[in-house]
């Protein structure tokens, strides 16, 4: 879930400690401080006094200092940060109630115990199946690790290892190429594991700034831009669904090289192995420049096959560039940086809603497999909305999906299976988004059964915002400059426009949309009241109303005829049937956009009228 999302579930207090965070990040007079005083001046200098998305951008200008902060909080802390840290990065962990966050805290310490019996067994014993260099590596991270953490007893000190010896420990760790579950190991061989209360776990996450938590629904929030900046710190360089992917690339020889550099158990599954490749937390860079070769293969070679990679078995496009392997690497982590802190889905949410429905009618254990491959708790999973809070995204859900279901799903639905399955579905439910503007009429008339004779299925409850999500969609075909971020701006608490169409800099068409389940919309009062507000709204934060527009599926004579005497609103009305033809007309024309001009003239504007005009 994004940082502006959560901050509008919270109280003022459950933010205060993130705000102090960065009020002091301000204070030290960041490189972007121009930037950060612009948007401050704006809500009269005072951060506790912003909106949501205000506080969100300040953090955006801020991300490389607050990165900063985290890294020395974490090597200044002494307690389990590591672990946590480790729950709180993992796909599907953004939003947690109190007791599931305590439920995979215990299991991490339980598995945790039980890998470092085995790994200290095997370190000990005189023949195992770790490689002797290998095994020399993880000695010597140990002895350090040891020495680091017990000559405070030298000076009759508390034992703990210091920010200078962590820092010393990490160059060492990474030169050693050791794995973040591999570290960890070592480091709670000799460091006590101790069992920590989950409120104790709450207040220091929280007071790091790393988390919210919101103490009326017990939810543990990590904001996706935060979880992106503390898994970088950890040296995770991607998010555990794109590094599948990338796994999923690779010939099974290639994982078993890394498995047993790693100490993983090679002769497991494919997918066992990947699994466990991706939560011991491999760097992705080094699987890609050197884990998955033989030591004697020329550089050359391996930037060959990762551009194979990159262009043909992942299908990335543009191509991604780098003079050198590194390079190289590194476009491609910033690739994948920039899918997931983009808000699209691949697929409209309506094809994404119809994707979750009817791989549950097809594979009824779908739903039991997210569950526990994102940990997620909720019992109901299967809701395009909810995976999205989470970041989950069409293609991160058939990924997890076994290719012999992919099969039978695509069987079942008549979809080809020559070439990549997932992208064959994707491509296949692209066309949902069109189901439902073709039913956009009956959204507007909250027409439950024509919906579901249709082939859609949706709550009541849902048709409202449904309706205005839809004429968003249309108006943006129309070639219409849907400003969703300077509708948020100018919403308040009490007004709140539905959608803000921007002419030019300083002009703008307001639209409001209003679903009915009875015929003609005669509500005339109520919205005359509402769009006076909106006018006064935008012209107050130095905008000009050129034009509002209202949405219905129809219109009472009463309501025309009091909408053509009222000379102030500017108000046109348009049926939803009307708009939908407007854009099937449209889409035969040469133009891009809709000339805004014709929306200007009539009170109830006739389609016909516009198609002739656009046919010209």
């Amino acid at each position: 879930m994004k940082l502006e999302k959560i901050l509008n579930n919270l109280n003022s207090f459950e933010k205060n400690s993130f705000l102090k965070i960065i009020d002091n990040l301000i204070a030290d007079k960041p490189k972007q401080i121009k930037e950060i005083d612009k948007i401050l001046n704006d809500a009269s200098g005072d951060l506790k006094a912003m909106d949501s998305l205000n506080i969100s951008r300040v953090f955006n200008l801020l991300k490389n200092e607050f990165s900063s902060y985290l890294y020395d909080e974490f090597q200044k802390s002494t307690s389990q940060v590591d672990i946590l840290t480790d729950i709180l990065i993992r796909d599907g962990n953004c939003i947690m109630k109190q007791d599931w966050l305590s439920r995979l805290y215990d299991t991490e310490l339980k598995q945790l115990k039980k890998k470092i019996k085995v790994f200290e067994s095997e370190l000990s014993a005189e023949k195992s199946d770790l490689d002797e260099s290998r095994k020399r590596d993880y000695l010597i991270y140990k002895a350090c690790v040891h020495t680091a953490y017990v000559n405070d007893d030298l000076n009759n000190q508390e034992r703990k290892i210091t920010f200078d010896e962590q820092t010393i420990l990490n160059t060492l760790s990474a030169n050693l190429e050791l794995s973040i579950e591999e570290i960890k190991l070592i480091n709670y061989m000799i460091i006590p594991l101790k069992q920590l209360e989950i409120d104790e776990i709450i207040t220091e996450l929280r007071n790091l700034g790393m988390v919210f938590f919101s103490k009326k629904t017990n939810v543990v929030y990590v904001a996706d831009e935060i979880v992106t900046l503390i898994r970088k710190i950890k040296g995770k360089e991607i998010a555990d669904k794109y590094f599948r992917r990338i796994l999923r690339q690779l010939r099974e020889p290639q994982i078993n090289l890394v498995c047993k550099k790693h100490n993983i158990d090679w002769r497991q599954s494919i997918d066992q192995k990947i699994k466990e490749i991706i939560n011991e937390g491999i760097s992705m860079h080094a699987v890609l420049s050197t884990d998955i070769y033989k030591p004697d293969l020329a550089i050359t070679d391996r930037k060959k096959f990762v551009n194979e990679l990159c262009d043909k078995n992942l299908g990335i496009s543009p191509k991604i560039g780098g003079a050198t392997l590194d390079d190289k690497l590194t476009n491609l982590v910033k690739y994948f940086d920039e899918i997931e802190a983009d808000d699209k889905v691949g697929i409209s949410v309506d094809g994404y809603e119809k994707l979750l429905t009817e791989l549950t009618e097809t594979l009824p254990k779908i739903k039991d497999l997210i569950k526990k491959e994102f940990e997620l708790q909720e019992e109901n999973v299967m809701r395009s909305s909810y995976l999205l809070d989470y970041n989950i995204k069409p293609k991160d859900v058939l990924e997890i999906i076994p290719s012999d279901s992919l099969t039978k799903f695509c069987d079942k639905k008549g979809i080809k299976t020559r070439g990549s399955l997932v992208e064959n579905i994707l491509e296949n439910f692209k066309d949902a988004e069109n189901l439902y503007i073709e039913n956009y009429e009956l959204v507007g008339y909250r027409d439950l059964a024509g919906l579901k004779e249709n082939g859609i299925k949706v709550k009541e409850s849902e048709l409202g915002i449904l309706f205005e999500d839809l004429t968003r969609k249309i108006l943006s075909k129309l070639g219409f400059q849907v400003d969703e971020d300077l509708r948020k701006s100018l919403n308040t608490s009490k007004d709140k426009a539905d959608i803000v169409v921007k002419i030019s800099e300083k002009e703008l068409i307001l639209i409001e949309c209003k679903s009915v389940k009875e015929s003609g919309y005669n509500k005339f009062s109520s919205v005359s009241r509402q769009l006076k507000s909106y006018i006064q709204l935008a012209e107050k934060n130095g905008y000009k109303v050129i034009k509002s527009l209202l949405v219905a599926p129809e219109f009472s004579d009463d309501f025309i005829k009091e909408c053509g005497l009222d000379y102030e609103l500017n108000l046109s009305l348009i049926t939803a049937k009307s708009l939908n033809l407007i854009l099937e007309g449209f889409k035969e024309t040469k133009h891009k956009t809709l000339p805004h001009n014709l929306f200007m003239r009539d009170v109830l504007i006739q389609e016909d009228r516009i198609l002739k005009s656009i046919a010209k």
